[in-house]
């Protein structure tokens, strides 16, 4: 990240979910609910936004944690500020978030249309280890794999 004021990252609170909802919906084409988030929060999930200095959400993530790996949930970066690497950042809060609470690896889901997702998380270091089938909706009721991805910490 680059610039003068940086965003800053906090605990997400529920005051944040309608924002965070909001990104989640601007950004993905089958978004998570509201509820999903507010669910997740009262799950006591690790969950958090980043702020603009004037407070504009930039990007936000979920992880969960079982056993000795954390399972990166949902993250995102606003569209106006994907591209200036806010992408790695958030990775590397996920990465020392999962350090902190002595996980092993961190897995995750992503779509194999999301090719930008794909691209930062395989130059970031995840390695494919399987699909799920179908896992994703997708349009006109169809349904999407997901490709399983796994970070060593």
């Amino acid at each position: 990240m680059s610039g003068e004021a940086q965003p800053a990252l906090r605990p997400m609170v529920v005051a944040d979910v309608d924002d965070v909802h909001a990104l989640e919906c601007s950004v993905f084409p089958h978004p998570w609910s509201r509820a999903n988030f507010m669910d997740s929060l009262a799950s006591g999930y690790d969950a958090w936004v980043l702020r603009e200095p004037e407070g504009a959400l930039a990007g936000y993530f979920l992880l969960m944690y079982a056993l000795d790996e954390a399972h990166l949930l949902d993250v995102a970066v606003a569209a106006r500020r994907q591209g200036h690497g806010l992408g790695r950042y958030l990775l590397d809060r996920i990465a020392a978030r999962a350090r902190a609470e002595r996980m092993a690896s961190i897995l995750l889901e992503v779509r194999p249309s999301n090719m930008r997702a794909l691209d930062v998380y395989r130059r970031y270091g995840y390695a494919e280890i399987g699909r799920r089938k179908g896992y994703y909706p997708a349009h006109e009721g169809r349904r999407e794999d997901a490709i399983v991805m796994r970070y060593m910490l």
